[in-house]
């Protein structure tokens, strides 16, 4: 994607030679949407430091992260003993998101099984295959999601009204994006199409991500406060919802941000089609029930307590919004039961929630 002018991707290379490169850079999205800023992360503590508190989230993305982070740890110690070490203090960053642990075991399972001495550079290729079948996996998403978005817009000359919650662009993956991957190619196809923005409390993704990256590609949108698109489905100004996950399940329930559940209820009441769209490793095979079954990672009480943003002397302040002494809860993920999901988007193809059995057996997936 372009910022700018320039293509960016999320994270990247600080050298395309392998057996030089020391360190990566990444977006530090906690800075957006009012200063564009990148870091250089050349260490596995500040890897982990940048997945916790979010400098890179989005799970495709934290997947890619953790993935270089690994490579990190190589350049510092590649035994056994400091390999499992790095990848288990990975894995505690986020908990919810299954791409991360995916990710880090696709890493482990390649360099423990070679000689110590052949594992730095193997770490380092193997996370910049992972980084670029993201890129591929995201572009194939928007191909078949593109397709259910001109079924809806047949016969008609007014723009597609589509919701989103959370992020779920290319600031969330590697490149290109879940969930907006197919309004970015409906977009470059020249589709009239409009998304709403949920804001996205408590971080305000939304409002400080989603609308961001849609305003440098050109892409009609409103931000709207998390409790407005109920209304406007009853009124008829929704299409559809698409929406990214962290984890959907083998029956097809989608862990998603905070909220999203309420979407898919006020979506199924006013038939209004709900969609997830995720990479295939975002799907975990293990787990049939949401409800019981995953993992909800629960976040300071300083992300509802305090909200930021740019003052009139344009500096970036936080301030309190809840009185000293409330008690808070803050977790950051809801399960939405496949009954409510439509069809989930994949690499693959499209698949209502029975199909994805069918999807694991003909695509060459493992459990």
């Amino acid at each position: 994607m372009k910022i700018g002018g320039k293509s960016y991707r999320t994270i990247w290379l600080e050298t395309e030679d392998i057996e030089a490169c020391k360190a990566v850079f990444i977006i530090d999205q906690t800075q957006l949407p009012h200063r564009f800023t990148t870091l250089r992360i050349a260490d596995v503590r500040t890897m982990a430091h940048a997945i916790r508190d979010m400098q890179v989230r989005g799970a495709p993305l934290i997947g890619a992260a953790a993935a270089y982070g690994i490579a990190l740890g190589t350049n510092e110690n590649s035994s056994d003993y400091a390999v499992r070490q790095v990848a288990s203090e990975l894995i505690s960053c986020r908990p919810t998101a299954v791409n991360l642990a995916w990710a880090v075991e696709r890493m482990l399972r390649v360099l423990l099984a070679l000689p110590e001495p052949e594992r730095r550079a193997a770490a380092w290729r193997e996370a910049r295959i992972i980084s670029d079948e993201d890129v591929k996996i995201n572009k194939a998403i928007g191909r078949h999601g593109v397709a259910l978005l001109k079924a809806l817009t047949k016969d008609r000359d007014e723009p597609l009204n589509i919701l989103t919650h959370c992020n779920a662009g290319w600031l969330a993956t590697v490149d290109w994006g879940t969930a907006l991957a197919p309004v970015y190619a409906a977009h470059d196809l020249g589709m009239k199409i409009h998304v709403w923005v949920d804001e996205t409390r408590p971080r305000n993704q939304g409002a400080s991500l989603t609308a961001w990256e849609l305003a440098q590609h050109g892409v009609s949108h409103t931000v709207i406060c998390d409790n407005v698109g109920g209304h406007l489905m009853q009124r008829g100004q929704v299409d559809c919802v698409i929406v990214g996950a962290d984890r959907v399940t083998s029956k097809g329930a989608v862990c998603n941000k905070i909220g999203t559940y309420l979407k898919a209820l006020a979506a199924f009441d006013n038939s209004i089609p709900f969609y997830a769209a995720v990479p295939t490793p975002t799907i975990d095979w293990s787990i049939r029930d949401g409800l019981s079954e995953i993992p909800i990672e629960e976040r300071g009480a300083d992300e509802i307590s305090y909200v930021s943003g740019l003052d009139l002397m344009g500096n970036v302040s936080s301030v309190r919004i809840i009185p000293e002494g409330s008690p808070v809860s803050n977790p950051a993920f809801d399960v939405t039961p496949e009954r409510l999901v439509t069809a989930i988007i994949t690499e693959h193809g499209v698949f209502s929630p029975t199909e994805l059995e069918t999807l694991l057996k003909t695509s060459g997936l493992s459990r």
